[in-house]
């Protein structure tokens, strides 16, 4: 097989890896920020401090697992510069969110499900293209 053969597997098989990494530290997560806000944390520090729980695991999981790729000083940083962008956004959006989405029981979870998955969206491509790239 040669390369271009394989290259819609190796997607595909990417894909699937990261989407499980995504749901397991998407878990994690969500977990961290409804922890955070039963203990009466403001909400957008719970949202960053949960942000950073499911980024570290999801940091470990895709480099090994997803992307199979070793560590490296240049992918460290990638991953840093990407997640550190991505951190405001999703904290954008979420905020954003928060102001637009009539207020309701489900207000906050919906607004953690929109901004994770806007984030979610935005990490495969940078992920892929740039920073797990061999």
């Amino acid at each position: 097989m040669t390369t271009e053969e394989s290259r819609p597997a190796d997607l595909v098989g990417q894909l699937v890896r990261f989407a499980v990494v995504g749901v397991f530290s998407a878990v994690v997560d969500l977990s961290v920020y409804t922890l955070a806000l039963h203990l009466g944390l403001w909400v957008h520090a719970a949202r960053a401090l949960s942000f950073i729980c499911g980024t570290s695991t999801a940091y470990a999981l895709n480099r090994r697992w997803a992307f199979g790729v070793e560590g490296s000083r240049r992918r460290a940083l990638g991953f840093v510069l990407l997640y550190g962008t991505t951190f405001f956004v999703i904290l954008g959006v979420n905020a954003l969110a928060l102001a637009v989405l009539p207020e309701h029981w489900w207000t906050i979870t919906l607004a953690w499900a929109i901004s994770q998955g806007f984030g979610t969206a935005v990490n495969f491509v940078m992920l892929r293209t740039v920073v797990f790239r061999d």
